[in-house]
């Protein structure tokens, strides 16, 4: 029986031989960066031969490749099996894998469920909880069937008078507006940190309910190019992933028919991604671009207020901000300092 060992790519002959392994699968199409993200990475071998790989980053299971042995499909559940067993000691009860389509049917037989896919790409998931529990634990609406819907998916990294101006006309235009907060810890202001951001930024608006997106939306799962740098069709093949999730889960589930977007003049990641969004959406989910909110002349972005905090000029984009933010970026301005000084990015979104 084949043995499993933990690959330590940070020996070049190990990645070397990992590496070359992926590319005769057709795995070749990811960033160094995307690598180091990685939590582990382990290896198959018959012998001193590698016959299959996995890792896993946070609850996702990336970069499954195996060859197949005497026994049909034996190599691939011990790689899934090892993989999962590490998640779940690691406290992950839920667990999701973003795979070739070659490998959709073998997931299913051990337990993962499909929640979207392309001819490049699938994504699916397993364990508790599900986008099922996900979406039925959202609290509801009395009658939400039959009311104007809308949502947004934002970041807010951090919650910006943009944000806000955007929130502000959904709101005058739907009945109810769902505002989805990426959960996804890669940014400057921490996913907590950003949901209270949103929270007090929209509060005295009645008819807005700010919800954690979970691992549904935007996430490292789906779109991991929207904080890594790749080739623009990577990050088609990931946002249509994207976007086909939202479309035929989250928006029969909510009755979301509406989705608002900000016009990205800047951001190219992002102006890809309200593209694809414009071809996947509709008509289930129409697909409003809001003009981005510009403050003398000046585009309003939480880029340019990262980028003033790192300079030690905040006072410069004051006027961005609502108050709860601005206070919160006052009080806690020591500690976000320290995260930039240690490498947090603070480009992108």
């Amino acid at each position: 029986m084949a043995d499993i060992r933990d690959l330590h790519l940070r020996v070049s002959s190990v990645k070397k031989e990992w590496t070359a392994f992926l590319a005769s699968h057709g795995l070749s199409d990811f960033s160094d960066a995307e690598v180091a993200s990685v939590d582990s990475v382990i290896g198959l071998f018959d012998g001193d031969r590698l016959v299959g790989t996995g890792a896993i980053a946070g609850n996702v299971l990336k970069f499954i490749a195996v060859d197949e042995g005497d026994v049909p499909g034996a190599n691939f559940n011990q790689v899934v099996s090892e993989l999962q067993t590490r998640l779940m000691m690691a406290g992950h009860s839920h667990m999701m894998v973003f795979t070739k389509p070659q490998y959709e049917t073998s997931f299913g037989h051990v337990g993962f469920t499909t929640l979207a896919k392309t001819a490049v790409g699938v994504l699916l998931e397993a364990g508790a909880p599900g986008i099922k529990q996900y979406l039925t634990q959202l609290p509801g609406v009395q009658d939400q069937a039959h009311k104007q819907v809308a949502a947004i998916v934002m970041n807010a990294n951090p919650f910006t008078q943009g944000h806000r101006y955007l929130v502000e006309k959904a709101a005058a235009e739907n009945e109810i507006v769902d505002v989805f907060v990426v959960s996804t810890d890669r940014s400057l202001f921490t996913s907590a940190e950003r949901m209270q951001l949103v929270q007090a930024g929209v509060a005295d608006l009645k008819n807005v309910r700010v919800y954690p997106g979970g691992d549904y939306m935007v996430s490292y799962a789906t779109f991991p190019a929207y904080f890594l740098k790749s080739g623009d069709d990577v990050i088609r093949y990931q946002t249509t992933l994207d976007a086909r999730l939202f479309r035929d889960w989250v928006a029969p589930t909510l009755h979301i028919s509406r989705r608002y977007v900000g016009e990205e003049p800047k951001s190219h990641t992002t102006a890809i991604y309200n593209t694809v969004l414009a071809k996947e959406l509709p008509p289930a989910v129409q697909l409003i671009v809001v003009p981005r909110l510009t403050q003398a002349g000046t585009v309003v972005t939480a880029t340019q207020v990262r980028q003033a905090l790192a300079n030690h000029q905040l006072a410069t984009v004051q006027d961005f901000l609502p108050v709860s933010t601005w206070q919160f970026i006052q009080d806690h301005q020591d500690e976000l300092l320290k995260r930039i000084a240690k490498g947090v990015n603070i480009r992108g979104n």
